[in-house]
């Protein structure tokens, strides 16, 4: 069943309009603001065994535990920093996990070096196949399995699959010019 599918059919209505906000406006849209990028990478490695549902209610939490997902400032958290987020029950707590955003948020400030940007770094390596991208994804950052890297790149227009055709926001999603329908 897709993403799609299954918000039509949620009940209760609040849990319904949590997932339609972030289908309608967010999921499968192409992100340009490298934090935005850093912080979708962030929520979806925190997803890894558990629901998106227990993400999207902790998503303001997530914000305000990481900077607001400001690579220079978690690039540069210290031991002290790691701790409160450890201790920090808005969150997910999970030291791989929390390590994973801080040395990926070091990995990107290489990337934005090397390449100007994240974006521009994920522009470089389209078009790829998904096991392409995860191969890149194990090689360059930490916490990267399949799902996660599959699900990060749909979620950012990387890759095709985030809505059904027939559904009203993939027309939406096209008008925004999403990576996977560049030739």
């Amino acid at each position: 069943m897709s993403y799609c599918s299954a918000i039509a059919g949620m009940q209760p209505e609040s849990r319904k309009e949590l997932h339609k906000n972030y289908h309608d406006n967010h999921y499968g849209f192409p992100i340009h603001d490298d934090n935005e990028l850093f912080g979708r990478l962030v929520m979806e490695i925190n997803q890894a065994g558990l629901s998106w549902e227990t993400i999207l209610k902790k998503e303001e939490t997530f914000r305000k535990a990481y900077d607001n997902f400001d690579i220079q400032k978690v690039a540069a958290y210290t031991e002290e920093d790691r701790e409160r987020l450890l201790s920090d029950p808005g969150i997910i707590r999970n030291k791989l996990k929390v390590n994973a955003a801080i040395e990926n948020a070091k990995t990107i400030i290489e990337l934005q070096k090397e390449f100007g940007s994240f974006e521009k770094w994920l522009e470089h390596h389209h078009p790829k196949t998904l096991q392409e991208w995860m191969k890149i994804f194990k090689k360059t950052f930490k916490f990267t399995g399949g799902e996660i890297v599959n699900e990060f790149l749909m979620s950012i227009g990387f890759l095709k699959g985030c809505h059904d055709e027939g559904c009203p926001v993939f027309q939406d999603v096209l008008k925004h010019d999403p990576m996977w329908n560049k030739k």
